[in-house]
């Protein structure tokens, strides 16, 4: 299946045992995801630990939303990393984290 380590009875939970709900939080996590994995790479480029730190912190706090626990740590790693300003850790974190975002999609 996948690496997502996914409780999909807590995030059934989370949306209110609503399933079309379930299904609508999962996209805004897809996408949200996606978007943020952008924006570490643009911080990356840039130099910018703060904005990294910041969209690994938005990716971790979605994850654990909807109990999807491998993309909620694999985000407090590199969120880890670049507050303690080890950015080549931060940069062998970003390709784990981009595999889980991709799978996000199967979740459905």
């Amino acid at each position: 299946m996948s690496d997502l380590q996914w409780d999909r009875a807590f995030a059934f939970e989370q949306a209110g045992e609503d399933e079309e709900l379930l299904a609508e939080l999962l996209d805004l996590l897809s996408d949200s995801s996606a978007g943020d994995v952008a924006k570490i790479k643009e911080a990356m480029a840039a130099g910018d630990v703060g904005a990294m730190g910041d969209a690994a912190h938005s990716i971790k706090g979605a994850a654990a939303s909807l109990g999807v626990a491998a993309l909620r740590d694999a985000a407090y790693a590199l969120e880890k990393a670049g507050r303690e300003g080890k950015m080549a850790l931060a940069k062998d974190c970003v390709p784990p984290l981009e595999t889980l975002v991709a799978q996000l999609g199967i979740l459905k």
